[in-house]
Protein backbone atom coordinates (compact mmCIF):
# COMPACT_ATOMS: atom_id res chain seq x y z
CA UNK A 1 0.00 0.00 0.00
CA UNK A 2 1.05 3.56 -0.64
CA UNK A 3 -0.46 6.97 -0.15
CA UNK A 4 -1.45 9.20 -3.07
CA UNK A 5 1.19 11.59 -1.67
CA UNK A 6 3.87 9.01 -2.60
CA UNK A 7 2.91 8.62 -6.27
CA UNK A 8 5.72 8.52 -8.83
CA UNK A 9 5.70 8.21 -12.61
CA UNK A 10 5.92 4.58 -13.65
CA UNK A 11 4.48 3.31 -10.36
CA UNK A 12 1.88 0.56 -10.93
CA UNK A 13 -1.36 0.70 -8.93
CA UNK A 14 -3.91 -2.05 -8.46
CA UNK A 15 -7.36 -0.48 -8.76
CA UNK A 16 -10.97 -1.44 -9.48
CA UNK A 17 -11.10 -5.19 -9.15
CA UNK A 18 -7.40 -5.89 -9.48
CA UNK A 19 -6.71 -4.04 -12.73
CA UNK A 20 -3.16 -2.73 -13.05
CA UNK A 21 -2.66 0.93 -13.93
CA UNK A 22 0.68 2.65 -14.50
CA UNK A 23 1.07 6.28 -13.40
CA UNK A 24 1.90 8.32 -16.52
CA UNK A 25 1.79 11.71 -14.81
CA UNK A 26 0.45 13.22 -11.62
CA UNK A 27 -0.04 16.62 -10.07
CA UNK A 28 -0.70 17.55 -6.47
CA UNK A 29 -3.37 20.27 -6.32
CA UNK A 30 -4.05 22.38 -3.23
CA UNK A 31 -7.04 24.59 -3.98
CA UNK A 32 -7.72 27.70 -1.92
CA UNK A 33 -10.93 26.12 -0.66
CA UNK A 34 -11.52 22.46 0.13
CA UNK A 35 -9.17 19.53 0.60
CA UNK A 36 -6.03 18.91 -1.46
CA UNK A 37 -6.22 16.27 -4.18
CA UNK A 38 -4.01 14.47 -6.69
CA UNK A 39 -4.84 14.61 -10.39
CA UNK A 40 -3.37 11.65 -12.31
CA UNK A 41 -3.17 10.24 -15.80
CA UNK A 42 -3.17 6.44 -15.60
CA UNK A 43 -2.47 3.88 -18.33
CA UNK A 44 -3.99 0.42 -18.15
CA UNK A 45 -1.00 -1.93 -18.21
CA UNK A 46 -2.76 -4.59 -20.28
CA UNK A 47 -5.02 -2.64 -22.65
CA UNK A 48 -2.90 0.52 -22.99
CA UNK A 49 -6.01 2.69 -22.45
CA UNK A 50 -5.31 5.94 -20.59
CA UNK A 51 -7.71 7.63 -18.18
CA UNK A 52 -7.64 10.72 -15.98
CA UNK A 53 -8.38 9.97 -12.34
CA UNK A 54 -8.52 12.22 -9.29
CA UNK A 55 -7.68 10.99 -5.80
CA UNK A 56 -8.07 12.81 -2.50
CA UNK A 57 -4.67 13.66 -1.02
CA UNK A 58 -3.36 11.11 1.45
CA UNK A 59 -5.73 8.31 0.36
CA UNK A 60 -4.25 4.79 0.48
CA UNK A 61 -3.86 3.07 -2.89
CA UNK A 62 -2.74 -0.49 -3.49
CA UNK A 63 0.51 -0.78 -5.40
CA UNK A 64 1.49 -3.74 -7.52
CA UNK A 65 4.98 -5.14 -7.69
CA UNK A 66 6.04 -5.30 -11.30
CA UNK A 67 9.23 -7.19 -11.99
CA UNK A 68 11.03 -5.73 -15.01
CA UNK A 69 13.89 -7.76 -16.43
CA UNK A 70 16.12 -7.34 -19.45
CA UNK A 71 15.68 -10.37 -21.65
CA UNK A 72 16.98 -11.38 -25.04
CA UNK A 73 14.66 -12.54 -27.81
CA UNK A 74 15.84 -16.01 -28.83
CA UNK A 75 13.41 -17.46 -31.39
CA UNK A 76 9.78 -18.01 -32.38
CA UNK A 77 7.96 -21.14 -31.24
CA UNK A 78 4.63 -21.15 -33.07
CA UNK A 79 2.67 -18.16 -31.75
CA UNK A 80 5.11 -17.68 -28.89
CA UNK A 81 8.16 -15.47 -28.67
CA UNK A 82 10.86 -17.16 -26.60
CA UNK A 83 12.91 -14.80 -24.45
CA UNK A 84 15.94 -15.68 -22.35
CA UNK A 85 16.65 -14.07 -18.99
CA UNK A 86 20.16 -12.61 -19.28
CA UNK A 87 21.01 -13.43 -15.66
CA UNK A 88 19.48 -16.84 -15.03
CA UNK A 89 19.36 -18.11 -18.65
CA UNK A 90 15.77 -19.21 -17.98
CA UNK A 91 13.56 -19.22 -21.05
CA UNK A 92 10.17 -17.56 -21.10
CA UNK A 93 7.48 -18.21 -23.74
CA UNK A 94 5.41 -15.07 -24.36
CA UNK A 95 2.21 -15.13 -26.42
CA UNK A 96 2.16 -12.99 -29.58
CA UNK A 97 -0.88 -11.07 -28.21
CA UNK A 98 1.14 -9.95 -25.17
CA UNK A 99 4.15 -8.95 -27.30
CA UNK A 100 1.82 -6.77 -29.41
CA UNK A 101 3.39 -4.17 -31.71
CA UNK A 102 6.87 -4.93 -30.35
CA UNK A 103 6.72 -7.98 -32.65
CA UNK A 104 7.26 -5.64 -35.63
CA UNK A 105 10.77 -4.87 -34.42
CA UNK A 106 12.03 -8.09 -32.82
CA UNK A 107 14.99 -9.88 -34.37
CA UNK A 108 16.84 -12.76 -32.75
CA UNK A 109 19.36 -11.41 -30.26
CA UNK A 110 17.48 -8.16 -29.57
CA UNK A 111 17.11 -7.18 -25.94
CA UNK A 112 13.81 -6.03 -24.48
CA UNK A 113 12.40 -5.33 -21.04
CA UNK A 114 9.83 -7.91 -19.98
CA UNK A 115 7.46 -6.80 -17.22
CA UNK A 116 5.81 -9.44 -15.05
CA UNK A 117 3.34 -9.32 -12.17
CA UNK A 118 2.91 -12.43 -10.04
CA UNK A 119 4.37 -14.60 -12.80
CA UNK A 120 2.13 -13.21 -15.54
CA UNK A 121 3.79 -11.32 -18.37
CA UNK A 122 2.21 -7.87 -18.69
CA UNK A 123 4.09 -6.40 -21.62
CA UNK A 124 7.32 -6.34 -23.60
CA UNK A 125 9.03 -2.96 -23.86
CA UNK A 126 11.62 -2.21 -26.53
CA UNK A 127 14.19 0.57 -26.61
CA UNK A 128 12.84 3.77 -28.22
CA UNK A 129 14.82 3.02 -31.39
CA UNK A 130 16.21 -0.15 -32.96
CA UNK A 131 18.49 -0.87 -35.90
CA UNK A 132 17.04 -3.11 -38.60
CA UNK A 133 17.96 -4.09 -42.14
CA UNK A 134 15.67 -3.33 -45.07
CA UNK A 135 14.66 -6.62 -46.64
CA UNK A 136 13.02 -5.08 -49.68
CA UNK A 137 12.19 -1.70 -51.15
CA UNK A 138 11.72 -0.35 -54.67
CA UNK A 139 14.64 1.63 -56.06
CA UNK A 140 14.18 5.39 -55.77
CA UNK A 141 13.62 7.26 -59.03
CA UNK A 142 16.37 9.71 -59.96
CA UNK A 143 15.18 13.29 -59.54
CA UNK A 144 12.64 12.46 -56.83
CA UNK A 145 15.03 13.41 -54.05
CA UNK A 146 14.12 17.10 -54.03
CA UNK A 147 10.49 16.42 -53.18
CA UNK A 148 11.37 14.73 -49.90
CA UNK A 149 9.02 11.89 -50.77
CA UNK A 150 8.86 8.48 -49.17
CA UNK A 151 8.30 4.93 -50.32
CA UNK A 152 7.28 1.71 -48.57
CA UNK A 153 10.04 -0.61 -47.34
CA UNK A 154 9.78 -4.02 -45.73
CA UNK A 155 12.04 -4.58 -42.73
CA UNK A 156 13.78 -7.87 -41.97
CA UNK A 157 10.99 -8.57 -39.47
CA UNK A 158 8.35 -8.33 -42.24
CA UNK A 159 6.99 -5.02 -40.90
CA UNK A 160 6.42 -2.32 -43.52
CA UNK A 161 7.34 1.33 -42.91
CA UNK A 162 7.83 4.48 -44.99
CA UNK A 163 11.42 5.47 -45.81
CA UNK A 164 13.03 8.26 -47.86
CA UNK A 165 13.49 7.53 -51.56
CA UNK A 166 17.29 7.24 -51.32
CA UNK A 167 17.22 4.24 -48.96
CA UNK A 168 18.03 0.92 -50.65
CA UNK A 169 17.45 -2.79 -49.99
CA UNK A 170 20.04 -4.25 -47.62
CA UNK A 171 20.72 -0.97 -45.80
CA UNK A 172 20.63 -0.86 -42.02
CA UNK A 173 18.38 1.89 -40.67
CA UNK A 174 17.24 3.19 -37.30
CA UNK A 175 13.49 2.91 -36.60
CA UNK A 176 11.36 4.45 -33.82
CA UNK A 177 9.61 1.52 -32.11
CA UNK A 178 6.69 3.65 -30.91
CA UNK A 179 5.73 5.26 -34.22
CA UNK A 180 7.42 3.07 -36.90
CA UNK A 181 9.14 6.24 -38.16
CA UNK A 182 12.39 6.11 -40.10
CA UNK A 183 15.08 7.87 -38.00
CA UNK A 184 18.11 7.62 -40.27
CA UNK A 185 20.72 5.37 -41.77
CA UNK A 186 23.17 3.41 -39.65
CA UNK A 187 26.70 3.93 -40.90
CA UNK A 188 29.30 1.21 -40.97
Amino acid sequence: MASTNDLKNGMVLKLEGGQLWSVVEFQHVKPGKGPAFVRTKLKNVLSGKTVDKTFNAGVKVETATVDKRDMQFSYMDGDYFVFMDMETYDQLHIDRKVVGDAAHFLVEGFEATVAQHEGEVLYVELPAAVELTIAETEPGVQGDRSTGGTKPATLETGHQIQVPLFVTTGEKIKVDTRTSDYLGRVSG
